[in-house]
């Protein structure tokens, strides 16, 4: 049994502002990365910015991370944190900024090598992390995950290298200028996190704490999400975190492993995409393992995998995926080991085309 969380985490109301000189101390000049505009529209931004210069820290900003952002986007950060000399990474924003980060802190410290290193196991340097998470989704801020978008492969994928953020300033203010769109992606994707650590081959009773907590946590707002108030928007911060610390220890399984393609050829949301897999793994997980299951659904309130599988379809809606994409996307996933050795039972690439 292990439990391993060495990242820093203040989570509270303001915390960049109140631990802004902890942050700026993190290094001499700082890349902060970001996207082109949730970031600016929801203070997040401005708020580290203000608590860098309060204490002197000196910045330079990189502000085109797309939605799952590519190997390109990353070299191109690295470039400009070469050229300024920066010592440490800022992500602020989602998943995407933030795992684009950790990818890229990999790059800078790495100038002499080309992009293929993301992908090697040998040991490299790497400049030290900043988390500042405004969705409640990935738990990118507390897990040592970068997920990039490889086009020439037409997939996502995770960079070999575990980097944990140092630190990580956790406000739930951030979420109130989300759309509900948003706001249920990733909470669907948290839960997904939650699922597939507490169902996974690495869980045990330690680790399992994490997952029982948070979907606890979800059990409390899942009927809330259409209409959030203060309450809901801090339980789903913390959730999310919680999520990530459970992912840290096991990693993810089927529903993600399958999540990629969706996300890839038809655009879907990664956390819905996750979600539109959840209800049937758990089915399948349930006909091996039902007492596993059935603890899950209690921690969540709900009474059975069929009512769980109606509240995910009432929550994401109906989505048509082509018949196509479900056989090849099956298909991919019996050769994709990560993912097939965190489900601790045999599968048959049918029950993969039938989980949706």
């Amino acid at each position: 049994m292990n439990i391993y969380v060495p990242t820093l985490i203040y989570s509270e109301k303001d915390c960049v502002k109140k631990y802004g000189r902890i942050m700026s101390k993190t290094g001499r000049k700082a890349l902060i990365v970001t996207g082109r505009n949730s970031s600016r529209a929801n203070g997040s931004l401005d708020d580290v910015i203000n608590a860098l210069e309060e204490n002197e820290g000196q910045y330079v900003i990189f502000d085109k991370v797309e939605e799952n952002p590519s190997i390109e986007t990353v070299m191109e950060a690295r470039k400009l944190g070469i050229q300024e000399k920066v010592d440490y990474i800022i992500g602020v924003g989602g998943g995407s900024p933030i795992d684009a980060a950790k990818a890229i802190a990999l790059m800078i410290g790495n100038p002499q090598c080309d992009e293929s290193i993301l992908w090697e196991n040998t040991m490299r340097r790497y400049l030290p992390v900043v988390a500042v998470p405004t969705t409640a989704g990935t738990g990118t801020e507390v897990t040592p995950y970068s997920i990039l978008t490889i086009h020439e492969k037409r997939t996502k994928k995770s960079i070999s290298h575990r980097i944990y953020p140092v630190l990580a300033l956790v406000d739930y203010k951030y979420l109130k200028t989300q759309s509900q769109e948003v706001l249920i992606n990733t909470a669907t994707d948290a839960l997904a996190h939650l699922v597939e650590s507490y169902l996974n081959t690495k869980a045990d009773d330690l680790n399992k704490m994490y997952s029982e907590k948070g979907l606890k946590l979800f059990g409390e707002i899942k009927d809330k999400l259409k209409n959030p108030d203060e309450a809901v928007y801090m339980t789903l911060s913390n959730m999310a975190m919680i999520a990530g610390m459970a992912i840290a220890h096991t990693g993810t399984s089927l529903p993600h492993g399958l999540s990629y393609m969706l996300t890839y050829e038809l655009g879907i949301p990664h956390g819905k995409a996750c979600g539109l897999y959840l209800g049937g793994y758990m089915k399948m997980y349930g006909e091996k393992d039902k007492p596993a299951v059935d603890k899950v659904l209690e921690a969540l309130g709900m009474e059975s995998v069929e009512a769980f599988k109606g509240y995910l379809k009432e929550l994401l809606g109906d989505v048509e995926v082509p018949e196509e994409i479900m056989k090849e996307n099956a298909f991919g996933m019996m050769s994709n080991e990560d993912k097939l050795k965190n489900y601790p039972f045999e599968v048959k690439r049918e029950e993969l085309e039938g989980m949706m």
